[in-house]
């Protein structure tokens, strides 16, 4: 994709980007005439210590945006997430301030909808068991017998840029798909939009597109899984902390839950780099990590070299926009 033109020169607008990213977010912005500056290694304090100098932050998920980095950032004008969720940011406060705030949903929801796609036929096909027994000597044909994805429900929780791209690549199956969302009217030619209560009559599979909100925090719990009219399959690529990880367990025991598709974890840490600091496991997740009808990714459904430089674009093209 060609560089932004420099026909009209953008005024000294400093940017300050926090974590690393696909290099054309830094080229683009440096030809179109910011000024970069980068800092991976410092800690917190050290960067709110010169916050004030910036009028732009480019950042992922290496630390929460809250008041007191706010109140320091006192020339800041915009705040760019090369993600899809701002729950890292305080953003009521950010806009009290006048700091625009800018994600980038629409870079990885492609690489989402493939990946929730794949965790969803995998489980269907007992792909990763079966691959598993193989590579262990065993030849198990009717204990990995599988599933059609014809002809089953598909409901998807929050209907917003990844839920319509997984819907999307559904497209190619004599699927039934529902969606569930807090906003009205969001629902297309892939989708048909029903109340929570209809989709948990009727859904075989369910996929969680949501953020992580006080209203999502803890929202798939035992009361919510075992609303549902039918057993059924779980993929979660949306945020860990949306699935109370002993409840998903218990409904696996006793086959409310057939089988999880998890790319994303309750115990993730918020940058999302780690999981368990100090080598604990809890009793749940060790649960999953021997449960045969459980598939684990770390957090890498939107986390494709093509979506890499996606939203890298997005983010370049929504810095621009402000400033044309």
């Amino acid at each position: 994709m060609p560089a932004p033109s420099t026909q009209h020169p953008i005024p000294n607008i400093k940017i300050l980007h926090i974590d690393s990213n696909h290099p054309l977010l830094w080229e683009q912005l440096q030809q179109a005439g910011f000024v970069n500056h980068k800092d991976f290694t410092s800690s917190k304090a050290e960067i709110e210590a010169k916050i004030h100098d910036y009028q732009g932050i480019v950042i992922r998920s290496r630390f929460k945006i809250d008041r007191t980095f706010l109140n320091k950032a006192t020339n800041l004008q915009f705040i760019a997430r090369v993600g899809a969720g701002l729950e890292s940011i305080d953003c009521e406060y950010a806009l009290s301030k006048n700091i625009q705030l800018i994600a980038a949903p629409e870079g990885n929801s492609n690489a989402v909808g493939e990946h929730a796609l794949g965790m969803a036929l995998s489980l269907f096909n007992n792909l990763t068991k079966a691959n598993n027994e193989i590579k262990s000597g065993q030849w198990n044909r009717e204990s990995n017998r599988g599933h059609e994805l014809d002809g089953k429900t598909v409901g998807i929780i929050g209907y917003g840029n990844m839920g319509k791209s997984f819907a999307k690549k559904l497209r190619g199956f004599e699927v039934e798909v529902l969606c569930y969302d807090i906003l009205e009217n969001v629902g297309d030619v892939n989708a048909k939009q029903v109340s929570l209560q209809e989709l948990q009559q009727k859904a075989d599979v369910v996929s969680l597109h949501i953020p992580w909100t006080p209203e999502t925090d803890k929202m798939v719990n035992a009361t919510f899984i075992n609303a549902f009219a039918k057993p059924f399959w779980l993929i979660n690529t949306s945020r860990g902390k949306n699935v109370v990880t002993a409840d998903l367990v218990e409904a696996l025991k006793s086959g409310k839950i057939l089988g999880a598709g998890l790319d994303v974890l309750e115990y993730e840490k918020g940058s999302f780099e780690s999981l368990f600091q100090d080598g604990t496991i809890p009793e749940a997740f060790q649960y999953l990590l021997n449960a045969d009808n459980v598939i684990l990714t770390p957090h890498i459904a939107g986390w494709t070299y093509e979506s890499h430089k996606k939203l890298a674009q997005v983010i370049v093209d929504k810095i621009m926009a402000i400033y044309n």
